[in-house]
């Protein structure tokens, strides 16, 4: 992976994500080496912005995250992307599978520890806890046996931090209808997940 830095002075390449995309796809592995300083400063921007409503005893770091996404995505030699929209809504399904992934590992890893005692004080001040990313992801599963499109538009805005516009373009649908997804899709996630932690 290229130093995140050294994309400052590529905003001049932005516009060919595109068509570096296009000749990746078509077997051209020199254009992933092009690629690649483009797409890491975005990469790394989306998983901080993930890692940061992760659990706080979440020991993934924003590198390790893009550099396994980062690896996964480079073995899509045979997709064909259609545009930047599409990588990065690929990308996004790639890290909510790597962060499902590295939970479920965790989780084994918890089993058979014991049980661990920690004491409060009651004077600590403690960061909300995000969303159980298994829970989040057997809810979003529940979500798309009935609507799909839900599902996606919640996997681009929440793993994607994809902008509606962006969601749009990736699922050929309005801003409008991009907006009423969400917020239909958000409040079936609260109740479903209040639910089943009740």
């Amino acid at each position: 992976m290229h130093d995140p830095a050294s994309v400052n002075s590529l905003p001049t390449y932005q516009g060919n994500v595109t068509n570096l995309l296009l000749e990746w796809g078509n077997g051209d592995s020199s254009a992933l080496e092009r690629l690649t300083p483009i797409i890491y400063h975005e990469l790394l921007r989306l998983a901080r912005a993930r890692l940061s409503r992760e659990n706080r005893d979440c020991t993934l770091q924003p590198t390790a995250l893009v550099h396994e996404c980062y690896l996964r995505l480079a073995d899509h030699t045979r997709l064909l992307w259609q545009n930047r929209a599409h990588f990065y809504a690929v990308a996004a399904n790639t890290m909510r599978r790597v962060l499902i992934d590295h939970a479920r590992k965790r989780k084994s890893q918890k089993r058979g520890q014991g049980i661990r005692i920690t004491l409060q004080t009651g004077m600590d001040v403690a960061k909300p806890r995000g969303p159980d990313v298994l829970a989040l992801d057997e809810a979003l599963q529940r979500l798309a046996d009935f609507d799909a499109r839900k599902s996606r538009v919640i996997e681009l805005k929440f793993f994607g931090g994809m902008t509606s516009e962006e969601i749009g373009q990736v699922l050929g649908i309005s801003v409008a209808t991009v907006g009423r997804e969400l917020r239909l899709g958000q409040a079936w996630l609260r109740r479903e997940m209040t639910s089943t932690q009740a």
